[in-house]
């Protein structure tokens, strides 16, 4: 009987460290990546993760922008649904989060597919 129960404590602890482990973020950066400029992010390899802070400056047209931090200026992608019905101005400050785009066609050119915009 002795056996039985330190078998099965033993099979609880294992269960739930092994449950605390898979829940724990291993690679915080793939996450919540860290604030970047956009100098850097216009240098960073397609499909790296980012989060920008600074200003949409101007509509493009088709869901593209401006986007403007004290570095410099890049075209972002935002999906229309993550304004979340919020006007904003070109003095409203924003952080995206999303994920660097390239593009070799014709010439190569650099986004950010936006996928989160915070006020």
């Amino acid at each position: 009987m002795k056996a039985l129960n330190k078998i099965l404590l033993v099979s609880t602890l294992v269960a739930t460290s092994t449950f605390a482990i898979a829940n724990t973020a291993v690679n915080q950066t793939a996450i919540a990546p860290t604030v970047t400029t956009v100098k850097n992010a216009l240098n960073m390899k397609d499909d790296s993760k980012v989060q920008l802070r600074g200003h949409v400056v101007k509509s493009i047209g088709d869901e593209k922008y401006q986007f403007r931090d004290n570095t410099g200026s890049i075209t972002v992608d935002i999906d229309d649904e993550l304004w979340q019905g919020r006007p904003i101005a070109a003095n409203t400050p924003v952080t995206l989060i999303g994920e660097v785009d390239i593009d070799y066609k014709p010439m190569k050119r650099v986004e950010i597919d936006v996928e989160q915009v915070k006020f």
